[in-house]
């Protein structure tokens, strides 16, 4: 019984680790797409990701941004040139490919996921981008 007690112990103190470990992971990686949003993004959407009207979609609690997570990582990685709709509004505008890293496109999402009232336990990891920036770059 005192085996079985120390085990589950151990078991859970490291599942805790792991878990505390992932939120600094986390925490690291908003840090670094909030740099990277500021210097790529804000110009468009705006410091605070509420967009510019009916002309440049809001970032800020975006329907869009959390039901089409794919298709968000594709348009920072090649552009956006097809109609969108977010929360209601639609819009028609390109939006230019962005050079950036993997990890540099994890980042920003990280960052818009987490900011402005946007909360998602569900991260965006570089090879997650890596997968997006393959499929579509051989035009599937």
């Amino acid at each position: 019984m005192i085996k079985q007690l120390l085990l589950l112990t151990i078991l859970f103190l490291l599942s805790n680790l792991n878990l505390q470990a992932q939120n600094i992971d986390l925490n690291t990686s908003i840090s670094r797409g909030k740099n990277v949003y500021l210097k790529k993004c804000a110009v468009c959407h705006s410091k605070d990701g509420l967009g510019k009207g009916k002309r440049i979609p809001p970032l800020a609690n975006s329907d869009y941004l959390f039901n089409n997570r794919e298709a968000s990582i594709r348009g920072i990685l090649f552009g956006q040139s097809e109609k969108i709709t977010v929360n209601g509004i639609v819009y028609n505008r390109k939006m230019k490919a962005i050079k950036l890293s993997n990890q540099e496109v994890a980042d920003v999402m990280n960052y818009i996921q987490n900011s402005w009232g946007n909360k998602n336990d569900i991260t965006v990891s570089d090879s997650q981008v890596q997968e997006v920036r393959l499929k579509f770059s051989k035009g599937n």
